[in-house]
């Protein structure tokens, strides 16, 4: 109790906390477009429950992992070596978190392009199979972006009480937010292959990681913002010319 009044009263610590909740916030974002895509991809009856789950699951992950920091700091410790190249059980981790990622998008861009007709007659078995397999996909990612979320906490403050309220300050940001993200992607077509597109550039960025070449996270992001905000003209342009055209009709 007295540790946790010291933090309470140090300037310092509220510096961190601060700092790190909107770092988890930021990187909560991958997360949650690819939970909103996916999502999206299932019948409307089951949608919300696989978010809940899935953010749900990311919490708990994100608070097992932070009960065992000692472990998680060993996985950036080297275990081989390649041509020169030292690779660690991060380094793994995020390389196949990476290319899954960027299967997982051009997969998913590749059936936006030419979709599968449906089969009435499997409609049922769809169904079940496809929310099972949207959640392990789910919980997939959402091992590879906990643990990178962790790696993040630990780099940035020492004190656990700290990671553990951003942990979950930050997740429940992501729980407001799913159900608007989802919604708005659903209602834009083009915003889903925009989304997408940013899963790819996660996805290279996380084998680049992996393979040891930083890659600051403030141009990965300005990308995106940039890229959204050319989508948002391009949906207000759309908009103009649907109401001019409603209005000379």
């Amino acid at each position: 109790m007295e540790y946790l009044l010291e933090l309470a009263a140090s300037p310092a610590a509220w510096v961190a906390l601060a700092t790190l909740v909107v770092m988890e916030i930021v990187l909560g974002i991958d997360n949650l477009i690819f939970i909103s895509i996916l999502t999206n991809k299932l019948p409307v009856q089951h949608r919300q429950k696989a978010r809940r789950i899935g953010i749900g699951m990311a919490l708990i992950l994100r608070l097992a992992l932070l009960s065992t920091i000692a472990f998680i700091v060993q996985l950036t410790a080297p275990v081989f070596e390649i041509m020169g190249q030292a690779f660690s059980w991060k380094d793994m981790i995020l390389i196949a978190g990476g290319l899954f990622l960027v299967w997982k998008a051009t997969t998913e861009i590749h059936h936006s392009m030419d979709p599968a007709p449906e089969d009435p007659k499997t409609a049922t078995s769809t169904v079940t199979l496809g929310f099972a397999a949207a959640i392990g996909q789910i919980l997939m990612l959402d091992m590879v972006f906990s643990i990178d979320s962790i790696i993040t906490a630990v780099g940035m403050t020492e004190h656990l009480p700290i990671m553990v309220i951003a942990v979950v300050v930050s997740v429940m940001v992501m729980l407001f937010a799913a159900e608007p993200l989802a919604k708005f992607i659903n209602d834009n077509p083009t915003v889903v292959m925009l989304a997408l597109g940013f899963l790819i550039m996660i996805g290279m960025t996380l084998i680049a990681e992996g393979f040891g070449a930083h890659v600051p996270k403030g141009y990965v992001y300005a990308a995106m913002a940039f890229s959204a905000a050319i989508e948002v003209l391009n949906m207000l342009s759309r908009r103009a010319k649907q109401k001019k055209l409603a209005q000379q009709a």
